[in-house]
C-alpha cells in the first residue's frame, strides 16, 4: 500500500503507473513536488537508522585495530564480513518481499534484526564473535534493502525516479553525517567510551524501527501489471499484455487487491535469477560487480588518511563526516541530473571521482587541505552511484519482481566489495598500503573503461 492519489488506470498507465502513484507533481518548479510521502517516510527511517549504524561504523576501525590489536588482514576480513554478508541475503530479502508482496513487513524484520545486534557488541571482544555479530547486523541490512528500494521505485514516477532516490539517499546520509558526531561526543563524554557508543546506538536504532512501524504505509504491495520496456520472456515468466489489470484501488489510491494480476509471472527464485536474461539487467549486474571488485572500503580510505596525516584517535570518527557531508549535499542534485542526462553517465562519473580520490592518496601530498579534497571526492562518488544505480535498474526490472531485481544487482556489487576488502587487507599486510592502492586504482580505471563501453546506448525508461 502506498500513500498516493492514483493517476491513470491500469489499462492506460505506462510502465509503473499501475503500482500506486504517490504525490503527483502539482506545482511545477518546486524541487520536491514529485517526491511521494512514502519516500519521505522511508527517508526518515533511514536517517534515524543511519545515525545508529554510523556511530558504530565510525569507531569500529579504531576499536578493532587499536583497541583489540587486529592486523590489517584481520580488519580486512572483518570489514569484508560487515559489507559482504548483506549481499548474501539480499536476494532472499527481495524474493521474500516480492513473493508475499509485503515489502514493509520484510523491511521491519531487517531493521529490527540490525537493532538487536547493537547491544551484543558490548559483550563480544574477539574476532570470531565480533564477526558473528556484524554478520547478523548485515543480515538485517541485506533483508531490508531491496524491499525498501522497491517501495521507493514503485511509489515514484519513472521520469522522477532518480530524484526520489536522491532525496531518500540525502536523508539517509543526514543520519550518516550525524552518526559520527554523536559517536565523537559520546567518546568524549563517557568513561567507557566504546560501550557507551554501542548502547546509545541501540536506543537510536530501536527508535528507527518504531518510526517505520507507525509511519510508513503498510499492507500488501500491488500485484504486478506492467513491466515497462522489459521483455516478459526475458524475465523468465509467462506474461499477458502490458495493460494487464493490477487490481483495484480504494478511494485515495490504496491498493486493496491481494491476488496477482492475471497472466503475471509467478514470483520464484528461478524467475528472479532469470532476470539476467534481460540485456539491461545483465549489463548493469556485470558492471556493478566489476566496479565493486576495485572499490576500496571506506574504512581503508579513512585508515590511509589517518596514517598519512597522523590524525588522533579521538578525531578519527570525524573522518566519515566529510564523505557524508558531500553525499548529503550532492545526492539530490545528482539524482535530478541523472534523470536529465542519463543515470548511467552519472553513475560512471561517480567512479571517475573515486579514481581522483585514489590518485590524491597516492601522491606525495601533505597539508590540511588533503583530507577535505579526498573526502569531497569520496562523497561525490557515493552521491553519483548509491541511489543512481537502483534508479537506473528499476526501469529495466519488471514491477512484480522489482525487489528481486534490485537485490540481484546489489548482491553482485556487495559480494564484489566483500572480496575486495579481504584482498585489500591481505595485500596491505604483505606489500603495504600505497602499493595495493595503486593496484586497485589501475583495476578501477580498466573496469570503468569497460563499463563506459558496455553501458553505451539508450537507457530503459
Amino acid at each position: 500500500m502506498y500513500l498516493a492519489d492514483r493517476g491513470p488506470t491500469a489499462a492506460t498507465a505506462p510502465a509503473d503507473a499501475d503500482q500506486g502513484r504517490t504525490d503527483r507533481a502539482a506545482q511545477p518548479g518546486r524541487a520536491l513536488r514529485a517526491i511521494p510521502a512514502t519516500v519521505l517516510a522511508l527517508g526518515t527511517v533511514s536517517l534515524i537508522t543511519d545515525v545508529s549504524s554510523e556511530m558504530v561504523t565510525a569507531v569500529l576501525p579504531l576499536y578493532v585495530v587499536a583497541g583489540l590489536g587486529l592486523s590489517p588482514l584481520g580488519f580486512g576480513v572483518l570489514d569484508g564480513v560487515y559489507n559482504g554478508v548483506s549481499g548474501l541475503v539480499r536476494l532472499f530479502g527481495g524474493h521474500l518481499a516480492d513473493r508475499g508482496r509485503r515489502h514493509k513487513a520484510v523491511a521491519v524484520i531487517g531493521y529490527g534484526l540490525s537493532a538487536l545486534c547493537k547491544p551484543l557488541l558490548l559483550i563480544v571482544h574477539t574476532l570470531p564473535l565480533i564477526s558473528g555479530v556484524l554478520a547478523l547486523d548485515r543480515t538485517g541490512k541485506g533483508i531490508r534493502t531491496a524491499p525498501r528500494d522497491a517501495m521507493i521505485s514503485l511509489a515514484s514516477t519513472p521520469e522522477n525516479r532518480g530524484r526520489a532516490f536522491g532525496v531518500h539517499r540525502a536523508m539517509d546520509t543526514g543520519g550518516a553525517l550525524l552518526g559520527p558526531i554523536v559517536a565523537f561526543l559520546v567518546l568524549g563524554a563517557a568513561t567507557d567510551g566504546y560501550d557507551a557508543v554501542f548502547t546509545v546506538s541501540f536506543c537510536i536504532a530501536a527508535l528507527g524501527v518504531l518510526v517505520l512501524v507507525l509511519f510508513v504505509p503498510g499492507g500488501r504491495a500491488p500485484a504486478a501489471g506492467s513491466m515497462g520496456t522489459a521483455s516478459v520472456a526475458d524475465a523468465g515468466g509467462a506474461r499477458g499484455s502490458d495493460g494487464a489489470a493490477a487490481g483495484t484501488s480504494a478511494p485515495g489510491g490504496d491498493e486493496v487487491s491481494g491476488g496477482a494480476a492475471a497472466g503475471s509471472p509467478a514470483v520464484t527464485l528461478r524467475s528472479a535469477v532469470a532476470l539476467l536474461r534481460i540485456p539491461d539487467v545483465r549489463r548493469l549486474t556485470v558492471t556493478a560487480t566489476l566496479l565493486g571488485l576495485t572499490t576500496v572500503s571506506d574504512a581503508f580510505v579513512y585508515l590511509m588518511l589517518q596514517h598519512r596525516l597522523g590524525i588522533s584517535e579521538r578525531l578519527f570518527p570525524l573522518l566519515p563526516l566529510g564523505t557524508a557531508f558531500f553525499f548529503l549535499v550532492l545526492a539530490m542534485p545528482l539524482g535530478v541530473l541523472a534523470d536529465r542526462v542519463g543515470r548511467r553517465r552519472v553513475f560512471l562519473g561517480g567512479h571517475v571521482a573515486l579514481l581522483l580520490a585514489y590518485g590524491l592518496l597516492l601522491m606525495p601530498l601533505h597539508g590540511d587541505v588533503l583530507p577535505f579534497v579526498v573526502l569531497a571526492l569520496h562523497g561525490t562518488f557515493y552521491a553519483a552511484t548509491d541511489g543512481v544505480l537502483p534508479a537506473a535498474a528499476a526501469g529495466a526490472v519488471p514491477a512484480e519482481l522489482r525487489a528481486s531485481g534490485l537485490a540481484l544487482i546489489g548482491t553482485g556489487q556487495a559480494l564484489a566489495r566483500f572480496c575486495c576488502s579481504i584482498a585489500f587487507g591481505a595485500m596491505w599486510t604483505v606489500i603495504g598500503d600505497q602499493a595495493v592502492l595503486g593496484i586497485a586504482m589501475a583495476g578501477l580505471a580498466l573496469c570503468a573503461g569497460w563499463a563506459a563501453y558496455a553501458l553505451r546506448g539508450p537507457e530503459t525508461a
